[in-house]
């Protein structure tokens, strides 16, 4: 039973079923024409007995010779037409009733099958049948004989036999030699696919499990192909994944420890600090501004290492507020180099993580005010937010030089999306994974000469 569950075994049962289907398909008509063939038979045989007859002089012969014409003609009698004139050759004495009556010149196929299929089926009732046909070679105009249809039927249910018989051999060694044929073209190559996926599944980081490329044609093998491909993608990625964890948990380590010195070198900076040297005081503003983007650095790279951020705490906040809070703890005046400005209605509230929320803003808010700063001209940010009917959309803008092209072309991407000289480019990445979180996303809008303006979109309550 497994095997006849399986493609194989469907197949082959499919096979033998098309293949029968086709013999039967051949079979019925075959049947009929063999039919056609035993009265044509019976009628030419029908036409030589009434030539003998004719030919002897004044058409008279012996009882017993007639009765052996009849007898080899297999016939009860004989109705020959020639000249127009319809005469009866041959007859025995005591003809039984006439049960069915055939034309043979004006049968059609389907009709003949029809009567063929009918004369098997059905008991003979005792009668004679007529039939009425045109001799061959040109030995009158018409003939007609009678017969009893029982040798007839008996001849045809023989040559049936015979035909089924021959059938299902040939039915049978089609099967074979179809089944055996697709099942080394098409059964064989997909089993040697899915065990290869089987094994590869087992172990995706063993290269020699790969799909080996194959040099057939067709659909089979362009799966096999596509299979192979997707393979060693899965295989690389896997590798490098595994690289990226070991330098991911390396980088983790190195920035906790550098970290830490870094932390004793600014309490020790904070001394110098307080130094009266000329010299000393035009450097240190320079030794603290780096020592403090180096202790951000190892912040942040520790922070993008961890397994992943927790899941948001959704809760109405007052994003009004919080982005009071987030240009306070920036530092940011009104009468200073970076301004900030916030349209946002003061009961106005959105659906997110307070949290994750304002490290996002922070972070967005930070990037433009250095950016700002950089260019030693006054600018400002500006937060402001847009309600829809699914979706509330908190929109933070700056009037900085913008992004530089590399940092457009790799926003998002830790270690690549940096938007300022020596940045690392995890803030940004952090916030987009983090609104991602929220079912949102973190959009770039613009940025131009005259700016830059993030959109973090948010679904709305329900």
């Amino acid at each position: 039973m497994t095997f006849f569950s399986g493609l194989s075994g469907r197949l082959l049962i499919l096979t033998v079923i098309v293949v029968m289907l086709v013999e039967i398909a051949i079979f019925v008509p075959s049947v009929a024409r063999f039919r056609v063939e035993y009265l044509n038979e019976r009628i030419a045989r029908a036409q030589i007995a009434s030539l003998t007859l004719l030919a002897a002089p004044e058409s008279e012969i012996p009882k017993a010779l007639e009765e052996e014409l009849l007898g080899n003609a297999e016939v009860v009698n004989i109705v020959l037409q020639r000249d127009g004139v319809r005469e009866l050759v041959l007859m025995r004495d005591a003809i039984p009733m006439v049960s069915k009556s055939f034309d043979l010149r004006q049968m059609g196929a389907g009709e003949m099958i029809v009567d063929a299929l009918a004369r098997m089926a059905m008991p003979i009732d005792g009668g004679v049948i007529h039939v009425t046909g045109v001799p061959p070679k040109g030995g009158g105009e018409i003939i007609e004989i009678t017969l009893d249809p029982s040798p007839m039927k008996a001849a045809m249910i023989d040559y049936g036999w015979r035909i089924l018989r021959l059938s299902l051999v040939i039915s049978m060694i089609t099967a074979a030699g179809i089944f055996f044929l697709i099942r080394l073209i098409v059964v064989r190559p997909l089993l040697d696919v899915t065990e290869n996926v089987t094994a590869f599944r087992e172990n995706p980081e063993d290269a020699s499990r790969i799909l080996p490329p194959t040099t057939r044609s067709g659909e089979l093998a362009e799966a096999e192909r596509a299979l192979s491909a997707m393979q060693q993608d899965v295989h690389r990625a896997l590798k490098e994944r595994a690289r990226l964890a070991s330098l991911g948990e390396a980088v983790a380590k190195i920035s906790h420890d550098l970290r830490n010195l870094l932390s004793a070198m600014q309490l020790m900076v904070d001394r110098i600090e307080k130094s009266s040297d000329p010299v000393v005081a035009r450097v240190m503003p320079k030794m603290i501004g780096s020592l403090d983007r180096a202790i951000n650095l190892c912040k942040r790279t520790l922070d993008f290492g961890k397994a992943e951020e927790p899941a948001p705490e959704i809760r109405a906040v007052a994003l009004h507020k919080m982005a009071t809070e987030v240009v306070e703890s920036l530092g940011l005046d009104a009468n200073g180099l970076v301004s900030a400005k916030i349209e946002i209605p003061e009961a106005h509230t959105v659906p997110a993580d307070p949290e994750q929320l304002h490290r996002v803003l922070t972070n967005l808010s930070r990037n433009a005010a250095q950016a700002i700063s950089a260019t030693g001209k006054p600018g400002k940010i500006t937060f402001s937010v847009e309600s829809m009917a699914d979706t509330e959309t908190i929109v933070v803008s700056d009037t900085g030089p913008g992004l530089p092209q590399r940092a457009i072309e790799h926003l998002f991407q830790p270690f690549r999306g940096g938007v300022s000289r020596g940045g690392s480019g995890l803030g940004l990445a952090i916030a987009h994974e983090v609104i991602a979180a929220h079912g949102g996303r973190l959009e770039l809008v613009t940025s131009t000469t005259a700016g830059t303006i993030f959109a973090i979109v948010l679904p709305s309550e329900e």
